[in-house]
């Protein structure tokens, strides 16, 4: 007797219908920045927590902003570290910005004496300190065309994040003339952080000198807005740095990310939204979301496409 063929379900014939969608999406990593904020170590032990559980890449640890923050200390990023590799998280320890003091160096070299965890390295005196080992370059070396990122990759960058401040068309002939084994991060989502000063802005707001600043910055757990007279938010204040005070969302950028050759793209943390943009994220790469702006921001801030459409970094401007 013939045989006949078993019935298939319309939910395994749905299955299989997203599976190949998935499959012909270009694919990218979710990497998770850095905070870059004072937050008090329990709220950094359950965010990271959280974190272990999220479907997340790539995640970068270490204070990058000021050293005088000392709720996390080097041994207790390892610790995390640990956590979050066991749970299958590819972790980098990243070195300080901007690098002063003797704090700062110490700091700098600590994390580039490991040999566990890759490291981001800001500065070109982390990228010395690397000596020729593997090592990711960071958003801040302004890594804007291929010949330094060439020269990076001789000394042993395996990775570049590139500037906030890029535009797309930019950013799309980085990723085409990049060496075959280095891969490209970019921002996607949270506060654009856009220079740094050897003076605290957030303790001369609260008229303190930055050796006696009262940890200030951890009253501002996304950073303290400044405003122009009109009232507009303009820049944030974070301790030394200077961010944007707008949210990039460039999560429905993803696809055309991916497309032009950018492996990675990075998330800021901040104070709430972060895993949520996370899950869009992973969604949109899964293809059970069409890319889209994630419509989160912190704090209640404007969004922003950032430089991504070569206009003004601070402005929103909705393209079909």
């Amino acid at each position: 007797m013939p045989q006949t063929a078993a019935a298939v379900s319309p939910q395994t014939v749905q299955a299989d219908a997203d599976a190949d969608a998935a499959a012909a999406l270009p694919s990218f990593g979710i990497a998770l920045g850095q905070p870059l904020y004072y937050w008090p170590r329990e709220t950094v032990m359950q965010f990271y927590a959280s974190v272990a559980d999220a479907p997340v890449d790539r995640v970068y640890l270490g204070e990058t902003v000021c050293t005088r923050r000392h709720e996390v200390r080097h041994a207790q990023w390892l610790e995390i570290a640990r956590m979050l590799r066991d749970a299958g998280k590819e972790v980098v320890l990243s070195t300080p910005v901007l690098v002063e003091s003797d704090t700062d160096i110490a700091w700098m070299r600590r994390a580039c004496a490991q040999h566990d965890y890759l490291v981001e390295a800001n500065d070109l005196g982390a990228v010395r300190c690397m000596a020729g080992r593997p090592f990711i370059g960071g958003p801040h070396l302004n890594v804007y065309h291929a010949d330094t990122l060439a020269w990076l990759a001789g000394l042993g960058a395996v990775g570049c994040v590139a500037p906030v401040e890029m535009d797309a068309r930019t950013l799309g002939a980085l990723a085409s003339a990049r060496p075959a084994a280095t891969r490209i991060e970019a921002f996607v989502w949270g506060r654009m952080p856009l220079a740094f000063s050897a003076r605290c802005f957030t303790a001369r707001h609260h008229r303190l000198r930055k050796d006696s600043c009262e940890f200030r910055c951890m009253d501002y757990p996304d950073g303290l807005v400044a405003a122009t007279g009109e009232g507009q938010g303009f820049f944030t204040l974070n301790g030394v740095q200077t961010q944007s005070a707008t949210c990039l969302d460039l999560c429905g950028e993803t696809l055309a990310m991916a497309r032009m050759g950018v492996d990675m793209l990075r998330i800021s943390p901040h104070s709430g939204g972060t895993l949520e943009v996370v899950q869009q994220l992973a969604a949109i790469r899964a293809g059970r979301q069409a890319p889209a702006p994630s419509g989160i921001t912190p704090a209640g801030a404007q969004r922003c496409n950032g430089y991504w459409h070569g206009a003004a970094g601070i402005v929103w401007e909705a393209r079909s």
